[in-house]
């Protein structure tokens, strides 16, 4: 079984404590390091060269946001997941922006954090879908671009394809949009992957940029 490398960065000792403590139980996690603040983030990113980085969003010297940034800068192949409160952030579209693979609440249960370490890891990604629907959707608007026609390359998808796109880009998981298209769970993640490979787009995090980006909803 392969160990996924896991480096925590979070100001708030007793969380940071806490969840090192619980990835320390997981035969399949390990925790390389943990930092208090973005910039030894970044800096321990270049040097333990960890599989995931656990950032929270609020932190001294540089916040998690901009540790993202400067890690996308640089070319690190870490995977990146954010963490934030559910009422304070009004940030969670430049995180995306900044290539970060997953985006979740610091309230989730600790067994579900652990799951997103691990879905982050193996390539996917993660977004809580209440983040998606209370703070992608409120202040993408403000900070996308102004509505401009529909990109050339989404007439590679089919008019399902665009509904699953519409879907994702609600944050609904491939079981509601299942539900709400009446198929099977399998086809939606058939679909889901068809529009990736058309778009040319990593994961699912991208598939909701490009939304708001091209004004689809």
């Amino acid at each position: 079984m392969t160990t996924v490398r896991v480096l925590l960065a979070d100001d708030h000792e007793f969380f940071r404590s806490g969840f090192r403590n619980a990835l320390e139980t997981q035969s399949d996690l390990e925790c390389v390091g943990d930092v208090g603040d973005g910039q030894a983030a970044v800096e321990a990113v270049g040097r333990l060269r960890p599989d995931v980085a656990v950032l929270d969003v609020r932190m001294p010297r540089l916040d998690g946001l901009a540790a993202a940034e400067a890690l996308r800068a640089r070319g690190d192949t870490t995977r990146i997941l954010l963490l934030t409160t559910y009422d304070e952030d009004s940030y969670v579209y430049r995180g995306l922006r900044a290539g970060a693979s997953g985006f979740c609440l610091k309230n989730m249960p600790t067994e579900e954090l652990l799951n997103a370490v691990r879905v982050v890891a193996r390539g996917d990604a993660l977004i809580d879908p209440s983040v998606t629907r209370r703070l992608v959707s409120r202040f993408a608007d403000a900070m996308a671009p102004a509505a401009t026609p529909a990109p050339p390359d989404l007439d590679r998808l089919t008019e399902r394809e665009r509904e699953v796109l519409l879907e994702v880009a609600r944050g609904h998981s491939n079981a509601e949009i299942a539900a709400r298209l009446y198929v099977g769970e399998q086809t939606v993640k058939t679909h889901v992957s068809h529009v990736l490979t058309k778009l040319s787009l990593r994961d699912r995090v991208q598939a909701v940029i490009y939304a708001y980006e091209n004004s689809l909803l």
